[in-house]
């Protein structure tokens, strides 16, 4: 093969195996669509698994041809245009999120009430009711107000079709990581190479145009906000850096550490136009929703205390430690980490791939779909290999979760 056609042959094979591995939903009964406000209990997909590891193998193996060879910056884009596209033409996959998003968004836009305060249980009559996921029917919205207010032009549009409203985040999320591919692109010394890392990522396309997850929102915004600073748009970046943390906290810790190697570097951070911009969405939520949106950082918080199993606080307890022991293990490794990218920012160093990975590593609630802000974070680091090492380390290993096996 020419120098160009072997990336470009491995990235095709990768948006064939997700678009196969996708088809599989559509056979009766399957166990990767979600019902009954959860994935039912009626089979496997080992089939599923094995076309999404091998398109897994496909797209590592694209990016070390990459390493080597060249590729168009456009070829590249239109692969991950495929790869990422591909799991819209599936049914919703793996997760009820994408219906509890239209719950919510129904309960402030047709429902008349508040879902900083309501949770959806409070009204039997919206069409979302029967497909929300079951552990969110009497819980209030956990999501940042940014969301909740991009959620709530879903109802009117979606009606009371399901598929619709499934459909419509499906496609957000798509678009938002092919939005991720080309901002990375624009921050990276290969931009090929990056693109490729972001938008030939299966296990994104899986959990993003396939499952509808709002973290592929964070990702695309975080990614921007890191290109926006790398053209030294500081105020731009800052905006944008502040209206990710209102969809989700989270990338206010990156932002801290972008901001800290800008000032060592002697540039500017964009501080004031974040906490401006910061203001003005909290007024923003405060009129749409009361002072109760500021809530949802609460049950953010509680999940220092709820686990998935393949976190590391998890992990640590089926070795036999206690909870509390496995929590303190991973709090201190957080912070220690944190402490010591800290270091590196304040040497004019921003290492945000590492931080993200580190944030997964060590949460005690740990989601295959925030992968959707972490691989963003890593793809742009050229001189960081152990950042992107971690990225696609985090990405086989969190593979099969979710997975009916």
């Amino acid at each position: 093969m020419t120098s160009r056609a072997a990336p470009l042959a491995a990235g095709v094979a990768t948006a064939a195996l997700v678009g196969v591995a996708s088809a599989t939903a559509w056979r009766d009964d399957s166990p990767l669509v979600p019902r009954d406000g959860g994935l039912a209990e009626q089979g496997t997909a080992w089939l599923f698994l094995v076309l999404v590891a091998a398109a897994f193998v496909a797209y590592l193996s694209g990016l070390v041809l990459l390493r080597r060879r060249s590729l168009a910056l456009g070829a590249a884009i239109l692969v991950a245009a495929a790869v990422q596209l591909v799991p819209l033409a599936s049914p919703l996959l793996l997760s009820t999120d994408a219906w509890t998003y239209w719950g919510y968004g129904w309960i402030a836009a047709e429902g008349g009430g508040n879902p900083y305060v309501d949770p959806p249980s409070a009204f039997p009559e919206s069409p979302a009711a029967p497909h929300l996921g079951a552990d969110w029917r009497d819980t209030t919205s956990v999501y940042g107000p940014a969301f909740t207010i991009l959620s709530e032009p879903v109802a009117p549009i979606a009606g009371s079709s399901a598929d619709a409203a499934a459909w419509l985040f499906k496609s957000l999320a798509a678009l938002a990581v092919l939005a991720a591919t080309v901002a990375v692109s624009r921050s990276s010394r290969r931009p090929a190479l990056a693109a490729a890392f972001v938008g030939w990522n299966p296990v994104l396309a899986i959990h993003a145009g396939g499952g509808g997850h709002n973290d592929a929102l964070v990702g695309a915004l975080v990614a921007t906000a890191v290109a926006l600073g790398v053209h030294r748009r500081a105020s731009a970046s800052g905006a944008v850096w502040a209206l990710a943390a209102l969809f989700k906290w989270v990338p206010l810790v990156f932002f801290a550490l972008a901001a800290l190697a800008a000032r060592a570097r002697g540039r500017a951070t964009g501080t004031l136009a974040l906490l401006a911009t910061l203001a003005a969405g909290g007024a923003v939520a405060t009129w749409r929703y009361g002072l109760d949106w500021l809530g949802a950082l609460g049950p953010l918080a509680d999940n220092a205390v709820r686990r998935t199993s393949y976190a590391l606080p998890s992990r640590l307890e089926q070795l036999g430690l206690p909870q509390g022991v496995a929590l303190g293990i991973a709090f201190a490794l957080l912070v220690a980490g944190l402490a010591w990218l800290a270091r590196d920012a304040l040497a004019g160093r921003a290492r945000l791939g590492a931080a993200a990975c580190l944030v997964l590593a060590t949460t005690p609630y740990l989601a295959v779909w925030y992968l959707a802000w972490a691989v963003p974070l890593a793809a742009p680091e050229d001189d960081d290999r152990l950042a992107r090492l971690a990225a696609l380390g985090l990405t086989a290993y969190l593979l099969p979760q979710t997975i009916p096996l």
